[in-house]
């Protein structure tokens, strides 16, 4: 049974003593990665404040994709993704509670508790904005509303040489604080199928040896880990045999970041409640390890996206249902700019009349549901609003004012 949050908190405690394109249509298949990422991702990297420094949200939004069978349906695509981090409060009631699901063995870690806070990183392009226009009638709002949260930190190059260190920057200054860092490793190969965000590394073998250095900066604190968006949702670009390599490097990717860390938390792309059904998202997310408690501690949904809370709840509850793991699997979802909702019309570029939704918190008194999480930093373009990735303060504010 899946019991309630606390039940379960009790018992992973108590085994761990014992143990030790616009349109309606499909068209948006929230390529988390797309426009927003291939610029805007840099997030662990700035010509400004050097290679080893990593930095927060740069990422835009990812493009939307048709979808293959174009049926405008809500478990469709309907607009992009892309990742930063944060804490929670926000839109949409919850809906009802998950169905039992059978219980199995396997990590026995707990889930996050309300001491637990979100660690902000202090470096991103708001933070520079902020402080570099201090008397601009927009800067107490977007300090208060946007800096003032703590976001998720993207890795989203490929340079083996540095990428322990610049991960350690993070995870080491969260830790000397006692909160929780958000990491997005972003480097895996033909990410985004090719379009605006592509990139990373020049194969899977590069890969697993950058990810092998990711984990060697991962530290012994606890930290959440978003492992590499639209990686699983977007992947029929792919041939058979190139999705079963990617979801193979997938697994192993969350068993190494878990075996390197036993604290840390390693979640697998969902996409969105507008993108695939939940039994086919699951099937795919169960070919790329994250049924398994060696490697996942469960999914996450909605980065760079604009479906509701409310929504991603009860689309993340049947995916954890159909993958049918372990009852500890949880979920966490991308609220950065979902207050509003999804626009009518399918639009995911930097759409009119969005706002951010609920503040960043590892303590959502969801079932199932982890944490809300600003994996995508308000403000930040997916190419409309200015260069794919840039900070637009004329859109952190309409995304931020009441």
């Amino acid at each position: 049974m899946a019991g309630s949050r606390a039940q379960r908190l009790a018992a992973r405690r108590a085994a761990r003593r014992c143990a030790t394109g616009r349109g309606v249509l499909v068209a948006a298949a929230s390529a988390v990665v797309a426009v927003g990422t291939a610029t805007g991702m840099l997030s662990a990297l700035d010509d400004r404040h050097g290679s080893d420094e990593a930095r927060p949200g740069l990422v835009s939004g990812s493009q939307s994709r048709s979808s293959p069978s174009a049926v405008p349906s809500a478990s469709r695509p309907a607009s992009p993704s892309a990742s930063p981090s944060a804490s929670a409060s926000g839109d949409g009631k919850a809906s009802a509670s998950p169905s039992p699901r059978k219980a199995s063995t396997g990590s026995t870690k707990a889930r996050p508790t309300t001491a637990t806070r979100l660690y902000r990183y202090p470096a991103s392009q708001v933070f520079d904005w902020v402080r570099d226009h201090p008397r601009d009638w927009r800067a107490d709002v977007i300090a208060a509303r946007i800096a003032d949260r703590p976001a998720a930190v993207w890795f989203a190059d490929y340079t083996p040489t540095t990428i322990a260190s610049r991960v350690r920057a993070v995870t080491s200054g969260g830790a000397a604080q006692g909160r929780v860092p958000v990491l997005v490793p972003y480097a895996i190969p033909d990410r985004d199928c090719g379009g605006a965000s592509q990139g990373g590394a020049p194969d899977l073998g590069a890969y697993d040896a950058w990810i092998d250095r990711f984990a060697a900066g991962i530290g012994s604190a606890e930290v959440v880990v978003v492992l590499e968006p639209d990686s699983i949702a977007q992947s029929d670009c792919l041939s058979d045999a190139g999705r079963a390599d990617r979801f193979a490097s997938l697994a192993r990717a969350g068993r190494v970041l878990k075996a390197a860390n036993p604290e840390a938390r390693v979640y697998y792309d969902a996409g969105h409640s507008g993108w695939r059904p939940a039994s086919e998202q699951a099937a795919l997310l169960k070919q790329a390890g994250a049924a398994s408690a060696a490697s996942s501690d469960g999914i996450f949904s909605n980065v760079s996206n604009f479906h509701t809370t409310s929504t991603e709840i009860a689309y993340d509850r049947r995916v954890l249902d159909a993958l049918a793991g372990p009852p500890t699997l949880g979920a966490v979802i991308d609220t950065s700019r979902n207050g509003n909702g999804a626009p009518p019309d399918g639009e995911w570029c930097d759409p009119a009349g969005r706002k951010i939704g609920r503040p960043p918190t590892l303590s959502t008194g969801e079932a199932k549901i982890d944490a809300y999480l600003w994996v995508k930093l308000p403000g930040e373009s997916d190419g409309c609003r200015g260069t794919p990735g840039t900070f637009s303060p004329s859109y952190a504010y309409d995304l931020a004012s009441p």
